[in-house]
């Protein structure tokens, strides 16, 4: 069975790939597959980067690639283009504010990590990572003062949705602290396959 940082042997992306065990170059090639193929980012081809950006992370990260593996993107449908502005946009606009300086691709691992948040994993997984340590890396270098907020060592999703929550005033959870609260093994644990704790109830 192959490792998560062994995905290049078989995707056809990181076959381009500058440097395919790199985290940066994962985490982008991740979030493109996303793109493709969830609903829940329907019209983000890209993962909602510009179509000039796009093109230029893949002749910096994944040089070729823009004729081999870049198809057509299916047809985006009435109801997409309609959709108003999502958890999508707000978790892009979070991650944009606190990005360090100008640098750009800081700006594109944002879109990136929106994206991946969209996934059904653990955030780390669904960045192609080989786990939360490579994730907690790549926040602290490109997003500094965010990271510096998680003190409690909360898993990056939560964390992410809680600043948005905690900035629009809707406090999802009803514990008064963390440590109070029924699923802090869900929030603070360890992030392996097999670590997710069921509320008891």
């Amino acid at each position: 069975m192959l490792a998560r940082n062994d995905v290049f042997s078989y995707d056809p992306l990181l076959a381009h790939a500058r440097d395919p065990r790199e985290p940066l170059i994962l985490a982008f090639a991740s979030a493109i597959e996303l793109a493709r193929s969830s609903s829940r980012l329907a019209g983000r081809e890209g993962f909602g980067l510009e179509p000039a950006e796009f093109c230029a992370l893949l002749d910096r990260y994944f040089p070729g690639a823009r004729g081999v593996y870049i198809k057509p993107a299916p047809a985006v449908t009435d109801a997409a283009r309609r959709a108003p502005a999502d958890e999508f946009d707000s978790l892009l606009g979070l991650l944009l504010e606190h990005c360090r300086g100008d640098a750009v691709e800081s700006r594109w691992l944002a879109h990136a990590i929106a994206a991946c948040c969209m996934g059904d994993d653990h955030l780390w997984q669904d960045m192609g990572l080989a786990d939360r340590k490579a994730l907690s890396e790549l926040l602290a270098c490109h997003f500094p003062a965010l990271f510096a907020r998680n003190t409690g060592g909360m898993r990056w999703k939560k964390f992410f949705y809680k600043q948005l929550c905690e900035r629009e005033g809707a406090f999802v959870c009803r514990s008064p602290t963390c440590a109070e609260c029924d699923e802090y093994a869900n929030c603070f644990g360890p992030e392996e396959d097999d670590a997710w704790q069921p509320v008891k109830r």
